[in-house]
């Protein structure tokens, strides 16, 4: 990841995506005196000497505070602080931080600059890319949002040291979605890896991120408002979130059974090989993501019927017609029915 030390210039703003060793690196970039980091309080409580000297905002660690309460806790320690129209915010964080950071820098006072040091994988290959930022309403995820980019995004490999064991599976899940919707030879040097390959070795670690990175970047850059292609990222996502949401399951275990729903959608309307679905299964398997799930159809249905990305009695769904290929799909709802009942009796793998 040597070359992740750019600038990329979006229709909103220009981003600078850089890597650094040092987490004084992140002082160059802001100013101390100006800025407020908003962090969480797991991220606080492993690395408190980083905060030193910096205003921080310190919320509760996890997804189910994602919600508007968190972002009024936030605007109100704003106001103690005395922020204004200048005043630099930096999400230091896992998804839920830099999105609900991103949110709260959109709103507050309209519009504050703000840039975010992911503090997870899921975070440096997925969430904190791409300018989208929000907060859940009850069972509807990210109902609530914004499309605003960073000016800066920092990375520290470092973190991911600390990282559980399931966060490491919860990341691989955004970086098999990238390697099924766009690219074939990274589904093979996934399945020729494991976890275990990554956490010991740094160059293919850092090198793995940056092409995540590039991969999400070149998608954003040609569609930043999710108007056509960028909606391919949501491989996975859309029967995902509803179990996510439904079931209070992390992200990543989500997209990955979401993925799987995906093929069986896409072995009815693009005649997708079953070949391909036994793979993805064994490739989640291999990074330790669930392939199954206990869960109630009709539930399900209801919180897909109000997805962001419905139309009346259909959905823009994202299918497969091999590894490394994907394709937007407007479908009908009884056809996503129809895979969670064969999802539900397929049991075990």
């Amino acid at each position: 990841m040597t070359n992740m030390h750019y600038t990329l210039t979006f229709n909103t703003a220009a981003v600078k995506y850089q890597l650094h060793s040092s987490f004084g690196a992140l002082d160059s970039l802001i100013d101390p005196a100006n800025s407020i980091i908003i962090t969480d309080t797991d991220v606080a409580g492993l690395y408190p000497h980083l905060f030193t000297g910096h205003r921080t905002v310190i919320i509760p660690a996890g997804e189910r505070n994602k919600t508007l309460e968190t972002v009024q806790y936030i605007t109100e320690q704003l106001l103690q602080h005395q922020a204004h129209r200048k005043t630099f915010l930096v999400g230091i964080g896992g998804g839920t931080v830099t999105d609900i950071t991103g949110f709260v820098a959109s709103i507050y006072m309209r519009g504050l600059p703000f840039g975010f040091v992911p503090t997870t994988l899921l975070g440096m290959v997925d969430a904190a890319i791409g300018g989208k930022n929000g907060v859940n309403m009850g069972l509807h995820k990210n109902l609530l949002g914004t499309i605003t980019q960073p000016q800066f995004i920092l990375y520290f490999p470092s973190f991911l040291e600390t990282l559980p064991i399931e966060e490491w599976s919860n990341g691989f899940a955004e970086v098999i979605k990238y390697a099924c919707i766009f690219d074939k030879e990274l589904f093979e040097e996934l399945s020729d890896n494991n976890i275990n390959y990554y956490q010991q070795n740094r160059e293919a670690l850092t090198t793995l991120i940056s092409r995540c990175v590039d991969w999400k970047n070149k998608t954003v850059l040609e569609d930043e408002k999710e108007s056509d292609k960028r909606k391919l990222l949501n491989f996975g996502h859309t029967a995902g979130h509803a179990l996510e949401t439904q079931y209070h399951i992390p992200h990543g275990h989500a997209v990955a059974l979401g993925m799987i729903i995906a093929c069986m959608v896409s072995e009815q309307v693009e005649g997708l090989d079953i070949s391909v679905r036994k793979k993805l299964v064994a490739l989640l398997q291999q990074y330790k993501l669930p392939t199954m799930i206990s869960f109630d159809i009709e539930q399900v249905m209801n919180l897909l019927k109000m997805d962001k990305k419905r139309t009346t009695d259909t959905i823009d769904y994202i299918v497969l017609e091999g590894i490394g290929k994907a394709i937007i799909k407007n479908i009908q709802f009884d056809t996503i029915e129809k895979a969670l009942v064969s999802f539900k009796d397929a049991g075990n793998y």
